[in-house]
C-alpha cells in the first residue's frame, strides 16, 4: 500500500519533480506546502506517513519546521532534502530522527526511504 506524502520546499518546480518521480509509483502526494509553516499546518490537517521537507526555506527552515511537527507527533516520518552539504546538515537530520537525508540531484535515492 502506497504511503500519503506531503511534499515541503519554497520551489514550485523542485514540488512539481517530486510530483512526477512518485507519480511512477503507488505513492501519493496528499498536500503540499511551500514554507515550513505551512508544512506545520499540513501535517495537522491530513496526518500524511510521510513529509518529504527542503531544509532552507524563508520563514522557518526544514529543521525547525520538523522540531514543530514531531512535538504534535513523535511518530512523523520525516526526509529531508536539500542542497545543502550532506556531511555538514546530514547529522542534524539524523538527531531529528529523520528517516533519511537526500540531495535534491539525486531524487531518486527518495523512493527506497517511502517503503
Amino acid at each position: 500500500m502506497g504511503k500519503r506524502i506531503v511534499v515541503v520546499d519554497d520551489s514550485a518546480i523542485m514540488r512539481k519533480m517530486v510530483r512526477k518521480l512518485l507519480e511512477t509509483t503507488e505513492h501519493q502526494i496528499t498536500g503540499e506546502a511551500k514554507s515550513g509553516i505551512e508544512a506545520i499546518e499540513q501535517y495537522k490537517t491530513l496526518a500524511p506517513d510521510i513529509v518529504i521537507m527542503d531544509v532552507t526555506m524563508r520563514d522557518m527552515n526544514g529543521f525547525a519546521a520538523a522540531r514543530e511537527i514531531l512535538s504534535l507527533d513523535p511518530d512523523a516520518r520525516i526526509i529531508f532534502f536539500t542542497n545543502l552539504d550532506k556531511d555538514q546538515y546530514a547529522a542534524q537530520a539524523t538527531d531529528l530522527g529523520a528517516l533519511g537525508f537526500v540531495n535534491k540531484h539525486n531524487l531518486e535515492e527518495l523512493l527506497p526511504l517511502l517503503l
